[in-house]
């Protein structure tokens, strides 16, 4: 191997990334069973490949000779940057965008024994089959072409990436803001299930379903989502009535009017909270939510532990299961 220029280097990175694009979408459209565009960004390209390509032809450098030693430093090397990406980038999001949880010995589901071998065997299979005829097919270009492509594809990608950042800071709030609504009805519901000292008809109080108008398409992640807001302000109507029926009734709960106003005014609180998002979602874009729902589409895997009941919701809604 040649020590190349940082132009060759920026090539080399593109190309693998682009490998590990096409790799990824087939693996996960068979999986799903329908066409991903997988991977964080929008374009075809999956940085991580490229950064793990890169990693790995630094690590064997000097070692290409030996099959073991490129199989054990690649393995090493991949293993270590996939590891570093998967904490940074749920310590950002609070999202992970790949996941090892159901594999043996994963560590925190960022690696795991399988993936970190299957690094190594693309190591061998990259150093001495696929990456000579790449490597001879980029150092044929003259210097100034390939420094011209490389700034190109640098530019282009450095867009791509910072419209998919925000995008995901976009889900990130409206996980945040979901998943604050989703505890304070929970802890509202649990006040009023401890006041009420077990009383059936509180216990009782659920959103009904409505039917949705029938859409298609995108058109219809959007009503999904409007319904479960919805339903949302519904159930907060069906909790303020009950409080205004044990105050009314003066149920044998002796709930005292602190108490009550207390309720009542956690109650606007949420439900000032819900209707504003609802009506953000109306005033901002709609394309805002179909990035983050597409998004969510491009890497089907996605788990939060921070935001996982609000992020299934959504996966449901995706999924056509709600």
């Amino acid at each position: 191997m040649h020590l190349y220029f940082v132009s060759r280097w920026i090539l080399f990175f593109f190309l693998y990334s682009f490998m590990g694009w096409v790799w990824e979408s087939c693996y996960v459209s068979v999986k799903e069973r329908r066409l991903v565009n997988r991977g964080f960004m929008h374009g075809p390209f999956l940085p991580l490949y490229g950064s793990g390509a890169v990693m790995v032809l630094l690590c064997t450098m000097g070692v290409r000779d030996h099959i073991i030693l490129v199989f054990a430093l690649g393995m090493t090397g991949a293993t270590a940057l996939e590891f570093i990406t998967g904490v940074v980038m749920e310590s950002i999001f609070h999202v992970k965008y790949w996941d090892y949880s159901k594999q043996k010995l994963n560590l925190k589901g960022y690696i795991c024994p399988a993936a970190s071998l299957c690094w190594g065997c693309f190591s061998v299979l990259m150093v001495f089959v696929v990456h000579p005829p790449v490597e001879s097919a980029v150092l044929m270009l003259p210097d100034h072409m390939a420094a011209g492509t490389a700034g190109v594809l640098t530019a282009g990608a450095a867009a791509d990436f910072i419209f998919s950042f925000r995008e995901a800071l976009d889900m990130k709030q409206l996980l945040a803001q979901a998943e604050k609504t989703r505890e304070q009805l929970r802890q509202l519901q649990d006040k009023l299930h401890q006041a009420t000292d077990g009383i059936a008809v509180l216990n009782k109080v659920r959103p009904e379903k409505r039917k949705t108008r029938k859409t298609f398409g995108r058109d219809l992640y959007l009503e999904k989502i409007r319904a479960v807001r919805r339903a949302r302000i519904q159930l907060l109507e069906e909790l303020s009535a009950k409080v205004e029926m044990a105050v009314r009734e003066n149920l044998p709960l002796k709930l005292n009017g602190r108490a009550a106003e207390k309720w009542k005014q956690d109650l606007s609180e949420i439900k000032e909270n819900i209707s504003r998002e609802f009506q953000k979602m109306n005033e901002r874009s709609d394309r805002r939510y179909l990035r983050i729902v597409q998004m969510l589409r491009r890497n089907p895997t996605a788990v939060s532990g921070k935001f996982k009941e609000t992020l299934d919701e959504l996966k449901k809604i995706i999924n056509g299961k709600q």
